[in-house]
């Protein structure tokens, strides 16, 4: 997250124009999705919950487990969409969402690791 703090832009267009911005920022907001479902698959074998099916499922049962907020279990989801955009390439991604995931999205990366420090005290 520092990473992607200290890289991001302040215009989209920048992001656009700049191969070496989007390398750091995609490869890094990858890397925090997977830590997030990593460390969620961790907690959540330690329960009673069925390992998920999915990456996504990984907030779902977080969610039930009461471990995240609704709010963040869905921005999480929808991160885990942007992952795997950029992970296997299904399409090019969109520079627009990537600058304002860097921006206003860091901020579900946070709730999350803050969530995760209760549960584990």
């Amino acid at each position: 997250m520092a990473r992607v703090e200290q890289k991001r832009p302040s215009t989209a267009r920048e992001l656009e124009n700049n191969l070496d911005l989007q390398d750091i920022l995609s490869v890094n907001l990858e890397r925090a999705v997977q830590l997030c479902v990593d460390i969620g698959a961790h907690i959540i074998s330690h329960s009673d919950h069925n390992a998920p099916s999915s990456l996504g499922e990984t907030f779902d049962i977080l969610e039930k487990m009461e471990v995240l907020d609704s709010n963040t279990a869905t921005q999480l989801k929808k991160a885990v969409g942007f992952r795997n955009i950029a992970v296997h390439a299904y399409q090019q991604l969109d520079w627009e969402i990537v600058f304002q995931i860097s921006h206003e999205g860091m901020e579900d990366f946070k709730a999350f690791a803050r969530s995760i420090s209760k549960t584990i005290r």
